[in-house]
């Protein structure tokens, strides 16, 4: 998936042939989910799948079949909020794999390229085969892949009988248990300014314990146009362009990081509103909205749950 990860475990002796061989499983783990699953390895099933011709049939492992399953369903429930089908425009508006131009692109490209998306053409059989019905329709599951990947290496950590551990892909978290200090995990939410970057000022924070934690926002990947538009990475499926509005960043709060990692993208493109309807709706999961003001000053909206299932730490540091 092309992520750093960060793996820390709390009271366990652990020598350094045990640590050895802990950080060899997660990394054998990370590299078959890669295998399945990464846009940009050219030989993984879903590279393979991408090229492959509509109508046929294609098998697939598992695990990749559970993650395109949880990826529909949560297109349904968003009404088309979320879609996995977005890679042709994702790489149109040059932020994907292919390294193109970052611009705003012309009308007949957007239209091509919208011709090319749609959960709906997507499916999957109960004998784990995945099937297109539009011709170069791709699959592309960066906003809900590295969710899955953190749940596998926290069950992968839970077998070995480790239950006090913080596990992070490039942002995406679950923490379970306790942290060194024997309460809960604080996990520091960003600040949304342009390209943020670690030991800058925090916008809040989370204690969270047995949960996933996930940011999705548009103050790190993004280029302005010649009049100052802000575009960035997160796509509305419904529009094909970039989201246009003024939340700038969610987090969000979910029993599993898959969930709480598809649920960030999905309330950034519905917006704080819409997004606040969405997220109320399941008792177990909270969002914080952060969203920018006329004079240029940031305003927190929460969610019904958030305090309940956060702790709400008032100091951010």
């Amino acid at each position: 998936m092309g992520s750093p990860y960060t793996v820390q475990i709390v009271e366990a002796e652990l020598n350094a042939s045990r640590v050895a061989d802990l950080r060899a499983r997660v990394e054998s783990r990370l590299t078959e989910l890669n295998r399945q699953m990464s846009h940009y390895q050219p030989d993984s099933e879903l590279s393979r799948f991408n090229r492959s011709p509509a109508n046929e049939p294609f098998l697939i492992s598992p695990e990749f079949a559970r993650v395109v399953g949880f990826a529909l369903g949560m297109s349904r429930r968003s009404e088309g909020a979320f879609d996995p089908t977005l890679g042709p425009l994702i790489n149109l508006w040059g932020f994907g794999e292919r390294g193109t131009a970052q611009k705003a692109p012309a009308a007949s490209a957007l239209a091509e390229a919208r011709g090319r998306v749609g959960w709906q053409h997507l499916r999957i059989t109960d004998r784990n085969e995945l099937i297109k019905d539009l011709p170069g329709l791709t699959v592309n599951l960066s906003a809900v892949a590295k969710g899955f990947a953190v749940d596998e290496v926290t069950r992968l950590l839970e077998r070995q009988g480790l239950t006090n551990t913080y596990v992070s892909i490039a942002g995406e978290v679950f923490a379970s248990g306790h942290n060194p200090g024997g309460t809960r995990w604080r996990v520091g939410i960003s600040a949304p300014t342009d390209f943020w970057r670690e030991n800058d000022p925090m916008a809040s924070a989370a204690a969270i314990s047995g949960q996933a934690l996930s940011t999705s926002g548009d103050y790190q990947k993004f280029f302005r146009d010649p009049e100052g538009r802000r575009f960035s990475h997160i796509l509305d499926p419904r529009t094909g362009r970039p989201v246009q509005h003024a939340l700038a960043g969610v987090t969000v709060v979910a029993p599993d990081s898959m969930t709480a990692d598809a649920l960030g993208t999905t309330l950034f493109v519905l917006g704080s509103e819409a997004g606040l309807r969405f997220i109320d709706a399941q008792p177990e999961a909270a969002a914080l909205f952060i969203l920018r003001e006329a004079d240029g000053r940031f305003r927190q909206v929460r969610s019904a749950a958030w305090e309940r299932l956060t702790g709400d730490p008032s100091d951010p540091r």
